[in-house]
């Protein structure tokens, strides 16, 4: 675990490594059929089971000038630079947003980690989802996917940094 004063941003500036270690599982779990070559339509497919609401027109505009001429689809190449671009457009200008942004994220995590200790568990996030009248709060199957969905360490529980990690990515996605 990162210690208290550190930040985890988008970026991850401090190691450029990781993030394109990161960025390399990312471009593998959305390359469903592991050929090589993420399709607008798997991205779309992953960014829906994240539970992003992605258009297929509107990623085909901005994926499309991404893709090599005479293929499908984005090679991770071209995953790697579609991401850079967009980090970017959204994170140029970080500053105090930062600082906000970081605080922001404190105080949501807060409300689904109903005990404090730091973690959200299914259980908790299926509470919060009921008070709040989503249907999938009343299926723990459906709540334990979507802990599985941002859980990275497998431990079975969100703690911050996924959660953060989680938020920042749905900020990414182009909106219509």
């Amino acid at each position: 675990m990162a210690a208290a004063g550190t930040t985890s941003s988008f970026r991850l500036r401090s190691s450029p490594s990781l993030n394109s270690v990161r960025l390399r599982r990312t471009f593998d779990l959305f390359d469903e059929n592991a050929d090589g070559i993420i399709t607008v339509q798997e991205l779309t497919q992953a960014l829906t089971r994240l539970g992003l609401d992605s258009q297929l027109s509107d990623l085909q505009s901005v994926v499309d000038s991404h893709i090599k001429p005479g293929l499908n689809g984005l090679q991770f190449d071209d995953f790697q630079s579609l991401h850079r671009e967009l980090d970017e457009a959204f994170f140029a200008a970080e500053g105090d947003d930062e600082a906000n942004m970081d605080s922001d994220l404190t105080e949501a995590f807060k409300v689904f980690d109903e005990n404090g200790d730091g973690y959200i568990s299914a259980m908790e996030l299926q509470r919060v989802l009921e008070k709040l009248g989503f249907a999938e709060g009343s299926e723990i199957g459906k709540v334990e996917k979507m802990i599985g969905s941002v859980d990275r360490n497998c431990d079975g529980v969100v703690d911050f940094f996924e959660f953060k990690d989680m938020m920042r990515r749905a900020l990414v996605v182009p909106s219509a």
